[in-house]
C-alpha cells in the first residue's frame, strides 16, 4: 500500500515580535520554521498504517515492504527540504519537494494543484493531508486536492484502519459536541487529520543522520506560484478594557445586553 503524505513548513511566532517596515510580514529574525503539526500526525498514522499492514501480512518476516510506501511530498523552496528531512528521520521512505518560490504567499488551490501533479504520477492508494496549518489555518489545501484528483474525502479524521487489501478504510470523523461520525470509504481517497489521533514518535540521533544523506526528489512546476491574495496589513491588535461580568439574574442580563445591542446598533 502506497501513501503519499502531503507537509508543510510553517513559520512559528515567538512570544516577542516585530514586523516589516511595510507592515505586510514578521520579520524573518522572529520566525522559526518548523513541520506543521497536523502534518506530523498525518505522517505518524501513515507510518502505523504502514507498520499494521505489515504485521498482518505472513509473508512480512520474508518481505520487509510487504507494508507499502510512505511518501511524504511538500511545496516550497529549499529551506522546505528540512520539513522532508524531519518526516524521513520519522521513517517515511521518500521525499519529494514540488520547488517554488513565493509559496507563502501562495493560496490553497494553487498549492493543492502543485501537489495533485506528484499524486497523479505516484498513484496512491491513501493520500493524507493535515487538516489545516498552524500559519494560515485555513483547512482548504486536503479537500481541494482530493477535488482535483476526483477522489472522495473524509475530514477532521480521528481513527483510520484499512482494509488488508487497500481497497477500504473504515474512518472516525470528529464531529461539533463531541461527536463521531464512523464512515466506510473507497480506496484511494484523501483523508485530512486532526491532532490527537496519535503520539508521533521522536527520530533517532541515528535516523537524523541518515535522513540528512537521504536524496530527496525536486521536481519544478514550470513557473513561480501566482499570488491569489495579499496581505495588507498586520499588528498587534489594542487591548479593550475587559469583560463586564452580568450577575445571575436572568432578567438583569438579558436588559443589559439588549441595552448593549442597541448601543451597538445606534
Amino acid at each position: 500500500m502506497k501513501t503519499v503524505v502531503c507537509v508543510k513548513q510553517v513559520a512559528v511566532v515567538g512570544d516577542e515580535v516585530e514586523f516589516t517596515d511595510d507592515e505586510r510580514d514578521v520579520e524573518p529574525d522572529y520566525l522559526e520554521r518548523a513541520v506543521n503539526e497536523w502534518d506530523v500526525a498525518a505522517v505518524e498514522e501513515a507510518l502505523r498504517i504502514k507498520e499494521s499492514l505489515a504485521a498482518s501480512d505472513a509473508s512480512s518476516d520474508a518481505d520487509a515492504d510487504a507494508g507499502g510506501e510512505v511518501v511524504v511530498v511538500t511545496v516550497g523552496d529549499e529551506e522546505a527540504s528540512e520539513a522532508l528531512r524531519r518526516c524521513l528521520a520519522m521513517g517515511a521512505d521518500r521525499a519529494i519537494r514540488v520547488h517554488a518560490e513565493g509559496v507563502d504567499d501562495a493560496d490553497p488551490l494553487t498549492v493543492a494543484r502543485a501537489l495533485a501533479a506528484v499524486a497523479r504520477r505516484e498513484r496512491p492508494d491513501l493520500v493524507l493531508c493535515g487538516v489545516q496549518s498552524s500559519d494560515s489555518v485555513q483547512a482548504a489545501t486536503g479537500v481541494m486536492l482530493a477535488e482535483l484528483l476526483n477522489l472522495a474525502a473524509v475530514a477532521v479524521v480521528i481513527k483510520v484502519e484499512c482494509a488488508k487489501d487497500a481497497t477500504r478504510a473504515e474512518v472516525h470523523r470528529e464531529l461539533e459536541g463531541g461527536l463521531l461520525d464512523v464512515v466506510e470509504v473507497d480506496l484511494p481517497a484523501v483523508l485530512t487529520i486532526q491532532t490527537g489521533i496519535n503520539e508521533p514518535r521522536y527520530a533517532t540521533l541515528r535516523a537524523i543522520k541518515q535522513a540528512n544523506l537521504q536524496e530527496i526528489e525536486v521536481t519544478d512546476i514550470d513557473r513561480a506560484l501566482p499570488v491569489a491574495y495579499r496581505v495588507r496589513r498586520m499588528y498587534v491588535p489594542e487591548r479593550g478594557a475587559g469583560a463586564e461580568l452580568l450577575g445571575d439574574d436572568a432578567a438583569g442580563v438579558a436588559a443589559r445586553i439588549a441595552e448593549l445591542v442597541k448601543g451597538r446598533l445606534s
